[in-house]
């Protein structure tokens, strides 16, 4: 039951979210939006106001805004064209379909801001939790519990600015100054260069002393300045990220096999939800962020596919014809739909252990 709610719930919510964005810009341009669905297929339930059908559908997998003169060769009456989608400038149509993906990476920067507001900050504590036998910092002297006050002259407060200045330097001597007990001791320490796996399972080089934290953090109170402005960091990081995996798809450094969709969806957000309200927002963000960037690809019947019509339109003078868009989205669906089998196969095959499991070594 907890993975069938907590999946509705961030389902749901993304959708909403994402199609809010459509359905209130076009609004506030003037275009009639004819349609506002919580899922596909038949009609369930719903309201009408102000021409507009607010429904829920039988399918609770997804969701649309339908917008009067949306599709390719629709016809509208003389007397609608003023509120028509297909018959505004074209800043306005991108306006309202790039709404979507923007509506998505705000949602996920609203999660963050709020996150920090109310609960703090989480920060990792500069202290050693153990020191690896043979290493640079065993060498040195360094011992488990002792916490690091400065490298290299500069005043530290978490452990990802010790890790950070580690491996940005060149490999050179450093001087660490610690606390042990009480007392400030200064060790000089050079790290040795190790391979390491990054978050994309590529192997890279970086200087290490050979130390792991000792997990201790606290949580620092965060005023509405600074959390406003470390959303907007944490969100852009993740879009950064995000970007980045999809490169590595692509190049096929991140094997497609990684890739999941609704089952695997709803297993993570199970898991999140049991370990807290707190655990699944924070999923909800880092999944809005996905759903937003993956709707700004420019493939055909997406976002992003919709926004390169337009920019073509552009710089034509006018719209590609209704044949040319029709074969375009022809080709989109071919590739969705050949994508979804894909991410269908691997989360049938994680459960029957064909794949194994995402994290699993």
């Amino acid at each position: 039951m907890t993975t069938l709610w907590s999946f509705l719930v961030v389902l749901s919510g993304l959708i909403f979210v994402h199609e809010f964005g459509h359905f209130i810009v076009a609004r506030r341009l003037g275009i009639r939006v004819v349609k506002f669905s919580i899922g596909f297929g038949p009609r369930v339930w719903g309201i009408v106001r102000r021409g507009t059908d607010y429904c829920i559908s039988a399918v609770p997998l997804g969701g649309f805004v339908k917008m009067l003169g949306e599709l390719p060769g629709e016809e509208v009456a003389p007397e609608d064209i003023p509120v028509s989608f297909s018959h505004r400038p074209v800043w306005h149509r991108v306006l309202v379909v790039a709404a979507g993906p923007v509506f998505n990476l705000l949602f996920a920067w609203l999660i963050f801001f709020l996150i920090l507001l109310l609960y703090g900050n989480p920060v990792v504590l500069p202290e050693i939790g153990d020191v690896q036998p043979g290493s640079p910092a065993q060498a040195a002297g360094i011992k488990p519990g002792d916490s690091i006050v400065s490298v290299n002259a500069h005043p530290v407060r978490s452990w990802d600015e010790v890790s950070n200045m580690i491996k940005s330097g060149d490999g050179g001597e450093i001087t660490l100054q610690l606390d042990r007990d009480g007392r400030l001791i200064t060790v000089t320490v050079t790290p040795e260069l190790r391979a390491i796996r990054n978050i994309f399972g590529e192997e890279e080089k970086v200087p290490v002393i050979g130390v792991t934290a000792s997990g201790k953090l606290v949580i620092e109170d965060v005023s509405p300045v600074s959390a406003f402005v470390q959303g907007f960091v944490r969100t852009w990081d993740m879009i950064v990220l995000t970007f980045q995996g999809f490169v590595k798809i692509v190049e096929n450094v991140v094997p497609v096999s990684s890739l999941g969709g609704p089952i695997m969806i709803a297993q993570m957000a199970g898991q999140q939800a049991e370990q807290g309200m707190l655990n699944l927002f924070f999923f909800m963000a880092i999944l809005s962020i996905n759903l937003g960037i993956l709707n700004l690809l420019p493939i055909p019947v997406l976002d992003g596919g919709h926004l390169v019509f337009y920019a073509i339109e552009a710089v034509l003078g006018h719209p590609l014809t209704t044949r040319q868009m029709q074969f375009a989205q022809q080709v989109g669906f071919a590739l969705l739909g050949s994508l979804m089998i894909l991410v269908f196969y691997n989360d049938l095959a994680r459960i029957f252990g064909f794949l194994p499991e995402l994290g699993a070594p």
